[in-house]
Parts: structure tokens; sequence; C-alpha cells
């Protein structure tokens, strides 16, 4: 079954290629992926999947179902097609769904062939650069049913079991009362609040728990030199090791913006996104995912714990439902993501070789999660022991 799963694979590489290709040259921002959404879907439904389509209030997010039999476990492959301002494809997303897609059609074409019963999803999840996509699908019960998740994520290293920060942003608004510069004593400087924030959350970064990262910017602070500015912002991204940890560091900077009102006489509001939580791989499918890669001549690495790591909106997933988010490696450049190089190198030979051979290990992985109830069982209680449980991921 394992090569047929593999040959199931190879006879839509055509397709595959030609999808990463598709999303890489239409790049499309956040919650406006409609291009990138038809073209999936569009292959999809020509394999036979049942698609429902703008779930979870988003117009491109999507559900393509493919039963086989009765009972069975739940299987879903998460897509990423979100692009980013100005440098398009820079994080790889075109990648991730091609091999999300590849997978889920491999692995149902097996599953019709060899009669197993159960489930494979693929789950269209828009806007993971910054707009939380998969976390309005939970919240919107769209992973209802779902027993298992899989995705990969493109990078200059095969590894497994990386995980990831929680993190969210805060923005701060300050009302002050505007005054002609002459007589600014008539006024209360607003811009002032902006600076004071800044140098107080500096101030009492030693206080904060370990692993915490601040990075902010100043959104508006005056219009003009001579008057003194009644409106100024700044926001922030804060980055922590946990949940638990974000809403230290969120409850500080709250404490931050009151001392600065009561100070200078401001009034301000503080508004907090959605949260991405950190990141639980499942090592045990990890490890499986891992085989499959080795069996195709890859290596593929363990992180290094000092190594600094990102955030995603796949760790909220992470905690519901036993997941893996892997990296393939798809370029020997010293690049990045996040910048042109990177953007270049996601519409390569070589990165839709690596796209391929990921898409393969992460159909056989479904294939033995599908068909092996001892497998399925260390899974469960990995996730169990290991992923702990929040009231609330509210700050």
């Amino acid at each position: 079954m394992l090569n047929k799963t593999f040959k199931e694979a190879d006879m839509i590489r055509e397709e595959l290629v030609n999808l990463s290709k598709n999303i890489h040259k239409n790049p499309e921002l956040a919650f406006e992926e409609h291009k990138a959404a038809a073209f999936i879907v569009e292959i999809l439904k020509k394999h036979g999947f049942a698609v429902e389509e703008k779930i979870g209030g988003m117009d491109t997010a999507f559900k393509g179902r493919f039963k086989v039999g009765a009972g069975g476990p739940v299987v879903a492959y998460l897509a990423e097609y979100d692009a980013l301002p100005e440098i398009g494809h820079a994080c790889g997303h075109n990648l991730i769904a091609a091999m999300s897609v590849g997978a889920a059609i491999a692995l149902s074409k097996t599953m019709t062939e060899e009669n197993i019963p159960g489930e494979v999803i693929l789950l269209g999840t828009p806007a993971e650069e910054g707009g939380g996509g998969k976390i309005l699908l939970l919240n919107e019960g769209e992973f209802k049913g779902v027993e298992y998740s899989l995705m990969i994520h493109p990078s200059t290293t095969n590894l497994i079991n990386r995980g990831g920060l929680a993190t969210t942003k805060v923005t701060v608004t300050y009302h002050g009362v505007a005054a002609h510069s002459a007589a600014a004593e008539n006024g209360v400087n607003a811009l002032q609040g902006v600076i004071q924030t800044f140098n107080l959350i500096d101030s009492i970064r030693a206080r904060m728990p370990n692993k915490t990262n601040i990075n902010g910017i100043i959104t508006a602070g005056g219009t003009a030199t001579n008057i003194i500015p009644d409106y100024a912002q700044c926001k922030y991204s804060v980055r922590t090791a946990t949940v638990g940890d974000l809403k230290v560091v969120t409850a500080m900077i709250k404490d931050v913006v009151k001392n600065v009102e009561n100070f200078l006489g401001l009034k301000a509001e503080v508004e907090t996104s959605l949260v991405y939580s950190e990141r639980y791989c499942n090592l045990a499918m990890d490890e499986r995912w891992k085989k499959y890669m080795e069996d195709q001549g890859e290596e593929v690495a363990y992180p290094n714990p000092e190594a600094k790591v990102g955030s995603s909106d796949v760790g909220n997933v992470t905690l519901k439902i036993p997941s893996i988010h892997a990296y393939v490696k798809i370029t020997d450049e010293k690049v990045v993501a996040h910048n042109a190089a990177f953007t270049k190198v996601t519409d390569t030979d070589q990165a839709h070789e690596a796209m391929m051979k990921a898409a393969k290990a992460m159909a056989a992985t479904g294939l033995d999660i599908m068909t092996d109830e001892g497998f399925r069982k260390e899974i469960n209680e990995e996730f169990k022991e290991k992923v702990p449980h929040y009231d609330s991921l509210e700050l």
C-alpha cells in the first residue's frame, strides 16, 4: 500500500507543480486569496472531493472531504495560501498548499483502491500571516470531527518537532488635548504617552518571562511640528514561550499604560489581537514522517533547542488535535523566509522536488494513521500527556 500511495502522488505531480506555480504567480494577501482558493478547489473536485466553500465566515476558507466506507479515522491536511505584502510568497505558502493537496489526493486514492475506511479532509486555511484563519475556523467549529492534522512548511533544513512561540499584537492608543506649540501648557501631549510607553517597557524587560520578545512601532504621532498632538498610537508584536507567559506580559503592558495615563493625564485604549498559541508537534507522527522522508533519501534533523523560532496559528490547532508542522528543505541557498530572496526559491525545480517528497511522506503517514490502531494509540497517548489545556486564550 505504501508504494501505491507514493505512486498516486507521482501520477498527479504535474497538477501539483502547476498548482504551486499558479499560486506563486498570483500572490494574494490575507482573506483575499480568491484565486488560490479557486485553484485548490478545482483540483479537489476533479479528484472526487466534496467541497464546502466559504466556511467559518471567510470567503476564502473551504473544506474538501473524501469518505471511504463507514467509520474509520478522520485525517486533515492543512493548506495555507496567503502571501506577504510586496514580496509575495516569501513564506512558501504556495508549496504548503500543493503539498497538502497532493497528500490528501494520494491518500484518498489509496483508500479507495484498498477499501480502507476513513475520511481524508483538505482544509483551506486563509490568512496565516497575521489573520489567524485557523483560529477562526477552530472557533467556528470547522475542525469538529478531525482527529489528526498534518502540514509541512518550506525551509532550508529538513526538521521535525520544532516548536513555536505564543504571540499576539497589542495596540495602544492615547488621547490628549491639542494645543499650539507656542502654548504647550494648554495641551496634553499624546505622543509623550507613546514615548513613555516605549521607555517603560524597555525598563521592565528584565522582569519579563524568559524568551519574551517585544517589538513595537509608532503608527501615529501627530500631524505638524507646531501642534501638540491629541492622538498617538503604537503597536507591538509580543512573543512568549507559552500562552500563560503571554498573559503575564500583556498584563504588564496594560499596567505600563495605566501608569502613563495617570502620570501624563491622558486617556488610553489597549487592544489585543487573536492569540497564536505555542506549538506542540506530535513526535510519534513527526517520526513517522521523518522515516518516509528518509526512505526517499532525505536526512531529517531535530531542532537546536536554543534556535530562534517564530509563531503560527497552527499552534492553536496543536492544542486541540494531534498535529505535525514539520519543515522540508527546498533550497541549498542561505536565505531566510519573509524576504524577496526566499520568494524566488519557492518557485524552483528543487523546491518542487522537495514538495513532492514531503507530500508523499505526509500521505504515507496518513495511511499509517488510517490502518494502524497501535500507531493511533501511541499518537493519542502522547497528545494527552504532552499538550496542556488552557481554559481560555483570552487576554
